[in-house]
């Protein structure tokens, strides 16, 4: 069956750095519960999981903020911590606590254990929602696909959880690095399936989120996080159905190694809020496009303040195309909707001078 064409090109044309008529932008965590309505249809479908695991569900979720707001890009609902829940862990959330796990991973027969999740067999019901919600757009604007880099999801999978100070995977790293080496292969290897899964069933591009990169210090960040991330874009598929596939690499806190990220072979660094993005312009050049970079916090005060801010960033980056605009971060659960919507529309209405 022939897919439809697109019609909203600009998020994929920026981050190929093609010319655009405005900075596109889209929202990390732009479907969730900063929004009534997704709040509604979790309570009724019971908890999180429920609605990532049905297709028709993450296809309304995704949905839910593209019929609100003037978005250049849909992002797949789903969790990055999907990969260690196929892999046997046994995910769950706690209320006010985030992701649990009922298994911990703590010495190396428990690394020895774990297996290459099947995308289609062990995670089917993500790339359901990804051909459904692919099908519901109908080239309305382009679908991203995502997963967590390897170093997030081990942290995920060591720790048991969340955590501040991420104590035993590093203890697992100075004592056993020869154990986390291993975890973090067969993670980038069940990553590679996992996108590349999402891409045959129609994402569009896809974004690898490494949350916790910056807690590691620069030996580390490189050894433990970056070269495996490396190790994922090479792995990934560049195009299907005649169509160039970009990826986009976020480190959260990252702005120390922009640089070597650049040289990944991704075609687009998220910045957080901590880089000011003329900074960050000058330091990667033309190697690839930005993605950001407004502190979320920003979406707190009024309409003139946010548009203020907008303006501030767009002028930091400047003239061209390359420039993806978001947040530097997931759009916090209390915003109200309509200042989201004030931050969108003035991205549209002040970029236009940038691309004349």
């Amino acid at each position: 069956m022939t897919k439809p064409e697109l019609k909203n090109t600009r998020f994929i044309k920026a981050l190929l750095r093609e010319d655009v008529d405005v900075t596109p932008v889209w929202m990390m965590r732009q479907a969730g519960r900063y929004l009534p309505e997704y709040r509604e249809l979790r309570a009724k479908a019971g908890d999180f999981m429920s609605v990532c695991q049905n297709p028709q569900l993450a296809c309304e979720v995704t949905l839910q903020p593209l019929e609100r707001f003037d978005l250049d890009a849909a992002i797949l609902f789903s969790d990055i911590l999907t990969i260690p829940d196929a892999m046997g862990l046994g995910l769950y959330f706690e209320a006010g606590e985030g992701p649990r796990f009922k298994k911990v991973i703590s010495t190396k027969e428990d690394v020895a254990a774990l297996k290459v999740p099947d995308p289609q067999a062990d995670l089917g019901y993500v790339m359901d929602a990804v051909s459904v919600i692919r099908r519901e757009l109908n080239g309305r604007v382009p679908l991203i696909g995502f997963s967590g880099s390897p170093w997030t999801l081990a942290t995920y999978m060591v720790e048991g959880g969340s955590s501040k100070d991420f104590r035993k995977i590093k203890r697992m790293m100075y004592e056993s690095p020869e154990v986390l080496h291993e975890l973090l292969n067969v993670l980038a290897q069940s990553v590679i399936a996992y996108l590349n899964e999402q891409i045959r069933s129609g994402a569009q591009a896809v974004q690898i989120f490494d949350t916790w990169g910056g807690a590691l210090s620069t030996p580390c960040y490189r050894e433990f996080s970056l070269q495996y991330m490396k190790q994922i874009i090479e792995g990934l598929i560049k195009e299907h159905d005649g169509q160039k596939i970009p990826s986009i690499l976020f480190t959260k806190n990252g702005g120390l190694w922009l640089e070597e990220i650049a040289d990944s072979g991704c075609q687009c660094v998220g910045l957080d809020w901590t880089v000011e993005i003329d900074q960050a312009k000058e330091r990667v050049g033309n190697r690839v496009a930005l993605q950001g970079n407004m502190d979320p916090s920003v979406l707190y005060s009024s309409p003139k303040r946010i548009a203020e801010e907008v303006g501030r960033i767009l002028k930091g980056f400047g003239e061209g195309s390359g420039h993806v605009f978001n947040l530097g971060h997931g759009i916090p659960l209390d915003v109200k909707p309509e200042n989201a919507k004030a931050f969108i529309d003035s991205v549209h209405e002040q970029s236009q001078v940038f691309h004349s």
